[in-house]
């Protein structure tokens, strides 16, 4: 009878590992802030780098859309005085490049998660990913603004 038991038990959890995922659902769940900030220099166990690396995502995220707002402004702003000379669109190809951006930020992390899948390293080394290059687009933003005024 314990077999039954074990064997019962595993194809419930094979069952629950093939149902589909709604990708609306995990998103949102990837999108949630990080409510309690760890001690991440202590973290040990997967469970805790995940977390660590969703927090350390959540705060690049953070820094990112406050330069795309800084950067946006800028560009609103050179479009405004643009207008006379009609030059202005710098606000609109810096939306279109940061949508062209978003896209390719979550290909490519999603990709590099295959390195992983399976694992329960997998959405570690997604958010891993994803904080990296939001670091590296912040500083993209703010190049933008000190050349703005060329």
């Amino acid at each position: 009878m314990l077999n039954g038991v074990a064997i019962f038990a595993l194809c419930g959890c094979v069952s629950l590992l093939d149902a589909p995922v709604d990708p609306v659902a995990a998103d949102r769940v990837a999108a949630e802030p990080v409510s309690v900030t760890r001690d991440c220099s202590k973290a040990e166990t997967q469970a805790d780098m995940t977390l660590c690396a969703g927090q350390d995502l959540e705060l690049a995220d953070k820094a990112l859309n406050a330069q795309y707002r800084l950067t946006r402004d800028a560009m609103r702003q050179r479009d405004g005085d643009a207008v006379a000379v009609k030059a202005a669109g710098a606000e609109d190809a810096l939306v279109k490049a940061q949508r062209a951006w978003v896209s390719y930020r979550d290909a490519q992390c999603l990709s590099v998660g295959f390195q992983a899948q399976g694992g329960s390293i997998q959405p570690m080394r997604v958010a891993q990913c994803k904080a990296e290059l939001s670091r590296s687009r912040t500083e993209a933003l703010k190049v933008l603004v000190d050349g703005a005024g060329n």
